[in-house]
C-alpha cells in the first residue's frame, strides 16, 4: 500500500515516534522500558519485560524496517528471542508478549509459534479460556479484559476453535454486568464473581476489548464480534484514567489502543480524528506519547509516557499511512 499525501502528518508523527526508539534503546541497553518520566523523559526499566516485552520487541522491529540499518535489525532480532523466556510464564498476557512482540517479523517467528504452542497447553476446556493465571500473584482461575487481546490471533495460529472459545468467554463476562466488569474470578460450583480492581471506570478495558473484537473479526465467521463493536466504540477523544474521577488524568495509551482497533475495524473517520488528537495535543516533538495512565488507583506513572501507548500510536499510524504493513490475523 503506497502512503496517503493526504496524511503526511501521520507520516511524519511516525518518524517522530520510530526516532524515539533510538534514543530509548541506548538509554535502555539490554533492560525493556515500561514508563518514562514526562519531564525527563528518563525510562523506568524492568530486566524481563514482564507483560509490556512485546511492545519494546514490536517497536523495535518497527524501527528496523524504518532504517534497514543492520544494528536495528540486530536489536530487535536479540529482544524477540529474550520473549522465548516468557513461554512458560503463567498467564494469559502472553498474547500481549508473543503476539504485538512479533507481529511484524516477516519470516514467521519461532518465538511467536512457541508462545502460541505454550498458551494452548495452558487452555481450560472447562472454562474455555487461557486462564488468567498466577503469575503476577492472585487466584490463577481467573479472567481479564487485558488477556484478551493478542491472545485472540496467537491462539488462532494453531487453533482458531481455541481462540474463539477464549473472546467468547471474555465478552460474556465483561458485558454481562452494568457497570462492565474487567475482571473475574471463577469460584467453582458458584461459576464467575465479578471484582472491583480494575474499575468499572478503568480506561483501558473498553480499549481492549474493542481490540479483540478487531482480531476476533479476522477468525472465521468472525462477522458476530465485529457486530459488537459499536456498542463499544467511543467518541473520538481521549479518555480519562478512570470515569469516577472526572478532574483526574487523562490515559493516551487507551485512545492510542482504540484508534489501532478502529482502523482494524473500518472505522476510518473516527480512528482519524483521534490520532489527530494524540498527535497534536499529546505527542512531543522528539516522539513522546505523554499523559498515559499506568496505574491510577496506586498513583503510579500517571501522566507518562508508557511504553504500549507508543507501540500503539505507532502501530495505528503504520496502519493508516501504508508503511511496514504487518502480520494480520
Amino acid at each position: 500500500m503506497r502512503p496517503d499525501p493526504a496524511h503526511d502528518w501521520a507520516v511524519s508523527a511516525l518518524d517522530s515516534v520510530l526516532g524515539r526508539v533510538a534514543v530509548t534503546r541506548a538509554e535502555v541497553g539490554e533492560r525493556f522500558p515500561l514508563h518514562a518520566d514526562p519531564d525527563t523523559g528518563m525510562w523506568r526499566t524492568t530486566a524481563r519485560g514482564s507483560w509490556t516485552g512485546g511492545f519494546w520487541a514490536g517497536l523495535l522491529w518497527l524501527r528496523a524496517r524504518h532504517t534497514g540499518a543492520s544494528s536495528d535489525r540486530e536489536a530487535r532480532r536479540a529482544c524477540t528471542a529474550r520473549l522465548a523466556e516468557h513461554a512458560g510464564a503463567d498467564t494469559s498476557t502472553r498474547g500481549l508478549i508473543f503476539w504485538y512482540g512479533t507481529l511484524f517479523d516477516d519470516d514467521g517467528s519461532r518465538v511467536r509459534s512457541l508462545g502460541a504452542r505454550a498458551c494452548r497447553n495452558a487452555f481450560d476446556p472447562e472454562l474455555g479460556l487461557v486462564p488468567w493465571g498466577s503469575a503476577f500473584g492472585g487466584p490463577r482461575l481467573s479472567a481479564r479484559v487485558d488477556g484478551v487481546p493478542g491472545m485472540v490471533p496467537l491462539l488462532a495460529t494453531v487453533d482458531a476453535e481455541a481462540a474463539a472459545s477464549h473472546l467468547r468467554r471474555h465478552l460474556d463476562l465483561c458485558l454481562r454486568t452494568r457497570p462492565a466488569s474487567w475482571y473475574w474470578l471463577h469460584t467453582g460450583a458458584t461459576g464467575w464473581t465479578a471484582r472491583a480492581d480494575p474499575t468499572p471506570g478503568w480506561s483501558r478495558g473498553p480499549a481492549w476489548l474493542l481490540l479483540a473484537l478487531a482480531e476476533g473479526a479476522c477468525l472465521p465467521d468472525g462477522g458476530a464480534f465485529a457486530a459488537l463493536a459499536d456498542a463499544l466504540t467511543p467518541v473520538s477523544s481521549v479518555p480519562l484514567a478512570d470515569t469516577a474521577h472526572p478532574g483526574g488524568p487523562l490515559d493516551t495509551s487507551a485512545a492510542a489502543i482504540t484508534a489501532l482497533a478502529l482502523l482494524r475495524l473500518g472505522r476510518r473517520d473516527r480512528a482519524v480524528a483521534l490520532l489527530h488528537v494524540l498527535v497534536g495535543r499529546h505527542l512531543t516533538p522528539d516522539g513522546r506519547l505523554l499523559n498515559g495512565c499506568y496505574d491510577l488507583e496506586s498513583r503510579t506513572a500517571v501522566r507518562h509516557e508508557l511504553i504500549w501507548g507508543d507501540f500503539f500510536l505507532a502501530y495505528a499510524l503504520t496502519e493508516l499511512t501504508g508503511r511496514y504493513s504487518g502480520r494480520r490475523p
